[in-house]
């Protein structure tokens, strides 16, 4: 069952992480997972014209964070304890970045997330991520 939708995600985010608030995009949130979109804009662009790894890698980073919270419910000071990510291929410049997660394991201290993210509009995987969170007790 899910604690919290995306009203409620999206909420969270605006209110607890006032820095990026404006950056993603709560699209999905269910059982089966997650999507959020990275509002790509001029500053998460790397010279050749392509979103840079920090942004890409800050996308993972935020979808599994949501996708946690929306199961276990406003938890602030769950944390990432590992990232592991594969650049596959160029993603588009000026195009919004879309993050598709999938939690492979929510217990009661850890949770682990796997991500696949793609350019708006096409179905080729520009970066797959595999994330762990440490979940704080309750």
């Amino acid at each position: 069952m899910l604690k919290m939708d995306t009203a409620a995600l999206e909420a969270f985010l605006h209110q607890s992480f006032l820095q990026v608030k404006d950056e993603f995009t709560v699209e999905r949130a269910d059982m089966d997972g997650l999507t959020v979109r990275l509002n790509v804009a001029d500053r998460h662009l790397r010279p050749g014209g392509t979103v840079s790894g920090p942004s890409m890698f800050a996308l993972a980073d935020v979808g599994v964070y949501l996708a946690i919270l929306s199961r276990i419910g406003p938890v602030a000071l769950a944390v990432t304890t590992n990232c592991s990510i594969d650049f596959l291929r160029k993603p588009a410049a000026s195009t919004d970045l879309i993050c598709d997660v999938r939690l492979l394991k929510l217990g009661r201290r850890l949770a682990v997330g796997d991500c696949l993210i793609r350019s708006d509009g096409s179905d080729a995987i520009v970066a797959r991520a595999t994330l762990t969170y440490s979940i704080p007790p309750a």
